[in-house]
């Protein structure tokens, strides 16, 4: 059996980021740029208002306090979105508005508050009192303070985020050049799931991995094709993974373990080529990973476990990690806390295991204790659990008080 190390190592061996497409920018939220931005005007284009109040010289503010306030006379006003057309003179000022570009012969902008104007009540007075000194400079945002003309604004490989998203529309743009989002075909196997919504027979359970796992593929940016349910039949397998071969990823749950119906690692072997298919973790030790022949090409599989808590662990251990890489992201980070234990814990068969817990602070320290039983198939432990507690393989007993390590779940709330 590999470690998981070994595992997610041989996982990401070879996978290249998928081709690039042009998308309008608000549809590439979360992707990854496949070009450098370069921005061709200065942002603010202008030197303009840093918030409302009086543009004026200022050298004529000079000893300005409310005991001996500065009278200027106000010459005009602008508003953001008009080129001034006058200039400021020794003695004057021009009554401004957040945004609005800086007058001529002005360098520093005094606001509202720092005047009496409210004490006046005129719209725009014919005079005005300074209460304070300003430096040049004071109130203005210079031309180019955001983004000068000719600069790199964000280059090749940056996240689109909201704020890049904003950045991009600031620069006039209305559609980038980004890595496309892959698409995950799932498939769940097995001859006791039915669909949700129908009726359930006897001896049958709901297929709820789709669901979860296409709601995490959904979380990593990615497209999910959702295949459905195939029996533990050889030929029926075949047939819904060629469904597949359209798609960038093909996951699987259950079918690749070593009982008489987990048929899908033999299937996978016919159709391509399957590189381990255990890993020494708990849950999910059966996990299979390989190449589906795909047009003289290879998409890659992950063969996940059936159980369902098998299935989400083993998807954010190694799906994630292979999305990210499909998409041109770093590898997803993984937080990592230290912890003490408040539950008692046995690794008896030398696995990583990473149990489900339930996080609370004390002090300055995390408290961590288990959810309850850590079946595979207690789906429900999940929504209850913030972390993961990891034992070591080299560990066999987790006491009350032994300090741990956590890995965070984090399912994008």
């Amino acid at each position: 059996m590999l470690s998981v190390e070994e595992a997610r190592s041989k996982i990401l061996a070879g996978v290249e980021p998928l081709g690039v497409e042009k998308k309008p920018i608000l549809e590439a939220m979360g992707q990854v740029l496949a070009e450098d931005i370069y921005s061709s005007s200065d942002i603010p284009p202008l030197d303009s208002a840093a918030m409302d109040g009086y543009a004026l010289r200022s050298q004529d503010t000079q000893g300005a306090n409310r005991e001996k306030p500065r009278l200027l006379q106000v010459i005009g006003e602008v508003a953001a979105g008009e080129l001034p057309s006058i200039e400021v003179k020794p003695g004057t000022a021009v009554r401004i508005m957040t945004g609005a570009p800086l007058p001529s012969g002005a360098d520093a902008i005094v606001q509202f508050e720092e005047t009496d104007e409210e004490e006046r009540g005129e719209l725009i007075p014919d005079e005005i009192r300074i209460f304070s000194e300003a430096r040049a400079g004071k109130n203005v945002r210079p031309a180019g303070e955001d983004i000068p003309q000719g600069s790199l604004v964000l280059p090749q490989g940056t996240v689109l985020r909201p704020p890049e998203i904003g950045v991009l529309a600031s620069l006039g743009k209305v559609r980038a050049k980004v890595i496309r989002r892959p698409k995950v075909a799932l498939l769940a196997t097995g001859n006791e799931l039915v669909e949700a919504g129908q009726p359930l027979p006897p001896g049958k359970i709901y297929n709820s991995n789709t669901f979860s796992l296409a709601a995490q593929v959904l979380r990593c940016g990615a497209i999910p094709k959702i295949l459905g349910i195939a029996p533990d039949d050889p030929q029926l397998i075949s047939d819904r993974i060629s469904r597949a071969l359209d798609s960038d990823l093909l996951i699987t749950s259950a079918g690749v373990s070593v009982g008489e119906y987990d048929v899908v690692k033999k299937v996978l072997a016919e159709l391509g080529e399957i590189t381990f298919w255990r890993v020494r973790i708990k849950p999910g030790k059966p996990l299979a990973f390989g190449r589906l022949r795909k047009n003289g090409g290879w998409i890659p599989h992950l063969g996940l476990p059936g159980f369902p808590v098998s299935s989400m662990l083993s998807f954010e251990q190694f799906a994630r990690p292979l999305i990210f890489r499909l998409m041109g992201k770093k590898e997803p980070k993984q937080e990592v806390i230290q912890a003490i234990s408040e539950s008692r814990l046995e690794n008896k068969d030398g696995r990583r295991v990473f149990a489900r817990v339930k996080l609370r602070r004390q002090g300055n320290r995390y408290l961590a204790r288990l959810t309850g039983p850590q079946g595979s198939g207690i789906l429900t432990s999940l929504t209850q659990a913030d972390g993961l507690l990891i034992v070591p393989e080299g560990t066999r007993i987790i006491r009350e008080g032994d300090e741990v390590s956590v890995q965070i779940l984090d399912w994008g709330e």
